[in-house]
């Protein structure tokens, strides 16, 4: 059979426990069959990482960097139960936080949508993209704990000499304290993947935050986000969208009561939380995409969901899975795709739409993993079936159109 070509590399990210199965089965079952697949490989599961003390991360964004296009399986960010679990040196950082923060990059999530499924906010008729602006906040915070009463202050102090104190809190007895911060060039370049993005796809972006309450920190966002709309402003007249923005509780207001079909932009916690929920109530966390978008045109496609532990688990006790690949299998499609547009080559490009397109006329047919017949119009569906046997049914329906 005649196999695509490619010119330049994608730098694949292995990932861990049974997205890590799936992984390999995906490549041998979907990929390599079809395309002469060509990648710089980091292997980027736990174990790895604490071999190389997480150089292996900081090699992959670096290599992202280079090549343009990268897709990641999920991965374990551990905490103090995984540090005893896999004898670990220390509780690594999130590989994905790290790279986020090396890239300086944007996450897109977007549910992927079946008929079969009806969204659970009865309002929804298209999806929501979640837009996270992916640096600072919580993933990069301070904390301290306090055994004793006393005073906690933050101080800032400037190249100039120039010294800010503010006292945070006087306690009386025992408390927890949290620093958190950003940075001004970020949120300029979220601003601006954000504005690009909207015109690339002709969507309205939404974006909530809690300026009245902290209003130096969340109104810092307002204003520089605002400040780069302005160079925006007359695309967005000609492409007939809008920008809008309002406090995050009247925002999640708004969108539980809209028909989606708009980008929501979010401040990281804030983009974490709801891409969850969006995620959800489209369906379920397998079946969203998820992509970091840099400042520079720099792309990393990824499952959205964690490394389904549970399944794992029953995988080493020999026990068959039902586990759903599809966010896995689009995190593949959407790289396979920016590579061939990024390189001119455009059957790479249709390979990556013709693949998707299997996997979504298997589901329309009523063939599904059990994640998606619980949650599924019982009417619609023909069939549930295991990860394997899944997989064949998109290979089938793929071979029909090559």
């Amino acid at each position: 059979m005649h196999k695509i070509n490619m010119m330049t590399p994608l730098v694949e990210m292995d990932g861990d426990e049974m997205t890590r199965i799936l992984w390999k089965k995906i490549k041998e079952e979907l990929i390599l069959p079809f395309v002469d697949l060509k990648t710089e490989y980091y292997d980027l599961g736990l174990v790895h990482r604490d071999e190389t003390e997480d150089q292996v991360t900081v090699d992959a964004a670096n290599a992202t960097k280079k090549y343009g296009v990268a897709v990641k399986c999920a991965t374990i960010t551990p905490n103090q139960q995984r540090v005893e679990e896999y004898s670990l040196h220390q509780m690594w950082k999130s590989p994905n936080g790290t790279i986020r923060a090396m890239l300086d990059g944007t996450v897109f999530r977007t549910p992927i949508v079946i008929d079969a499924i009806k969204p659970a906010v009865r309002s929804w008729e298209k999806p929501i993209t979640i837009a996270r602006h992916a640096y600072g906040d919580v993933y990069k915070n301070v904390e301290i704990r306090t055994q004793e009463a006393g005073v906690c202050e933050l101080t800032f102090t400037g190249e100039s000499g120039q010294v800010i104190r503010k006292t945070v809190a006087e306690l009386d007895g025992p408390g927890v304290f949290q620093g958190v911060h950003n940075k001004e060039s970020s949120i300029r370049s979220y601003a601006h993947a954000v504005f690009t993005y909207a015109l690339s796809v002709g969507q309205d972006v939404w974006f909530g935050a809690k300026d009245t309450i902290s209003k130096t920190y969340d109104g810092a966002f307002r204003e520089i986000i605002a400040d780069v709309f302005e160079e925006y402003r007359d695309r967005f007249e000609q492409a007939g969208i809008t920008y809008f923005y309002t406090l995050i509780d009247d925002a999640v207001a708004r969108v539980m009561r809209s028909r989606g079909g708009f980008i929501w932009a979010c401040k990281n916690y804030d983009g974490d939380v709801m891409s969850d929920m969006v995620a959800t109530a489209f369906g379920s966390l397998a079946m969203m995409t998820s992509v970091l978008v840099s400042p520079d045109g720099v792309y990393e496609y990824e499952a959205s969901h964690g490394t389904v532990t549970r399944h794992y688990y029953r995988y080493l006790k020999g026990e068959a899975t039902s586990t759903n690949p599809m966010a896995t299998i689009f995190a593949w499609t959407g790289a396979l795709r920016k590579r061939g547009e990024m390189d001119g080559n455009r059957e790479l490009m249709l390979f990556g739409d013709k693949l998707e397109e299997a996997c979504l006329r298997v589901l329309d047919k009523g063939i599904m993993t059990k994640d998606l017949v619980l949650l599924a119009d019982p009417a619609k569906v023909s069939k549930e079936v295991l990860t394997d046997e899944f997989l064949s049914e998109i290979r089938g329906e793929l071979e029909k159109t090559l």
